[in-house]
């Protein structure tokens, strides 16, 4: 019997790292090392040190490895997926001038309104791009570092994204992938390049960024020897380009060319994002128009008040998180650090409809609707772009996979399953995005199609199925209305 060979797929995302050694063959998932982050900033800022990362990932491999109980040597790949659109600056010697802007960053927000006026408008970034810029993305973060910190811009010599920081540590190779490369407003997924005038527009040239690999299953190098001594893996295994953690999720579930195609998922995180693998190529301004990782493209909404915002109102209520019954009359948009979708940067939480016999529990329950509702109202817009009618019957009979911390928590899957009105799969495969990137590491090391990897690896899933409920039209029509009437006088929109 030939020996055990695993490949280790890492989750880098906001607040951990988490690595997972995952059998070649099989997928099973035999061990997962963690390591915290530590995220700084007050107001609309968000940073942290990409050294931060790169010692985290080294922990949790090294932690992962001690769990699972094999020898290194059973090693044969590794690939990073990253929390997206990130902007990591580095100088001559690959060193980080400062702290990386995160995506949930959104002092960029003026940047973001410049940037789109500049190009003529939402249509014109969609056409180029497939995204209109926000201040999420990594485009915006580099205008705002050139007019706010203009040294360590002018010092860059080097742009990078988190998972792109990480990969090149690993290999020595400037190397990315499209789907992460998507996420910046500086790629093209109309030519499936960086798109020259853009770069100019924007200060950058093409010598300062990754070569965009084919895949995120690409081989682009091999682990170097001072990464293998710092990781306590063999020197020499491969290293795949790597991807962005929406398109590794997609890979981990299957999601792809060489798998499902259109069918829906909606992740609950930190944000709240819903998405789905297509061929279509997204053309909608409501919408960020990635592309996957393995070719197909990704639309996909996101929203960045889901999880912890939730869990905030929870601790303030002085509640236990599923301490929560349905929000009655009152309506809680838990817009605690701005929002993208719908886009009011300088948004905070809104609460109305409070009534004398308005108890602590409602009110907790109206920040999971808010937030439900917020992610789901832009699963119509998402079905539009992969070219379906959302209310012909196939369509909205078909199955929600909810994934995320938030797809383990009682309230939040009776939350989205009340307001969807959709039947819900919960996958069995935990830690779907280092599972995705596992599969891209072993696609690296000559396994094929990460996408064909990661759906063979879940014919043995176990995955939970509820049905459809019928849909509390009351509550989501409420909410509707509130948002809409709300967003220019309350919400900053």
């Amino acid at each position: 019997m030939p020996p055990r060979t695993v490949v280790i797929g890492v989750d880098s995302s906001t607040q951990s790292t988490k690595a997972a050694v995952t059998d070649t063959e099989t997928g099973e998932l035999l061990a997962v090392g963690r390591a915290p982050h530590v995220v700084t900033g007050e107001g609309g800022a968000r940073e942290t040190d990409p050294e931060v990362w790169w010692l985290a990932l080294c922990d949790a491999v090294a932690a992962g490895l001690k769990e699972s109980g094999l020898s290194p040597s059973s090693v044969v790949g590794i690939a990073v997926a990253g929390q997206q659109h990130g902007l990591v600056t580095l100088d001559r010697a690959g060193r980080p001038l400062r702290p990386a802007l995160l995506w949930n960053d959104t002092r960029s927000a003026p940047q973001a309104a410049a940037l789109v006026a500049e190009l003529g408008g939402p249509e014109a970034w969609t056409a180029r791009t497939g995204t209109v810029p926000v201040a999420s993305m990594t485009a915006t973060k580099w205008r705002w570092l050139r007019e706010n910190d203009p040294s360590n811009a002018e010092a860059t010599a080097s742009v990078r994204l988190p998972h792109d920081f990480l990969t090149e540590r690993l290999a020595g190779v400037a190397a990315t992938d499209p789907g992460d490369a998507s996420g910046t407003c500086w790629y093209s997924t109309a030519t499936g390049a960086y798109d020259p005038d853009l770069l100019e527009r924007l200060g950058l040239s093409v010598s300062m960024l990754p070569e965009v690999a084919a895949t995120g299953g690409t081989r682009i190098g091999s682990l170097t020897d001072s990464a293998a001594e710092a990781l306590g893996l063999p020197a020499g295994i491969a290293v795949a380009a790597g991807t962005g953690d929406n398109m590794s999720a997609a890979v981990g579930l299957g999601l792809g060319g060489a798998g499902l195609l259109d069918h829906p998922v909606l992740s609950l995180g930190t944000s709240g994002t819903v998405f789905a693998a297509s061929r279509t190529r997204p053309a909608s301004t409501a919408l960020s128009g990635f592309a996957g990782a393995d070719g197909t493209y990704l639309p996909l909404a996101c929203t960045l008040n889901c999880t912890l915002a939730v869990d905030k109102v929870a601790s303030l209520l002085g509640l236990h998180r599923d301490d929560a019954t349905p929000g009655g009359e009152a309506v809680l948009l838990p817009y605690l650090d701005g929002e993208r979708t719908p886009d009011l940067p300088t948004s905070s939480g809104l609460l109305t409809g409070l009534r004398h016999d308005t108890t602590p529990q409602q009110l907790l329950g109206a920040a999971y609707e808010g937030a439900a509702f917020t992610v789901l109202r832009a699963l119509d817009e998402l079905l539009l772009a992969c070219g379906l009618d959302p209310a012909e019957p196939e369509v909205a009979g078909r199955p929600l996979r909810l994934i995320g911390g938030g797809a383990q928590g009682r309230t939040w899957v009776e939350t989205v399953r009340r307001l969807s009105g959709r039947p819900l799969i919960v996958p069995g495969s935990g830690e779907l995005v280092a599972l995705g990137a596992a599969a891209l590491a072993a696609s690296a090391a000559g396994g094929g199609d990460p996408v064909a990897v990661a759906a063979r690896w879940n014919e043995k899933s176990e995955d939970a199925e509820l049905p459809a409920s019928e849909r509390d039209t009351e509550t989501w029509e409420r909410i509707g209305s509130v948002l809409d009437r709300a967003s220019e006088p309350l919400l900053g929109g």
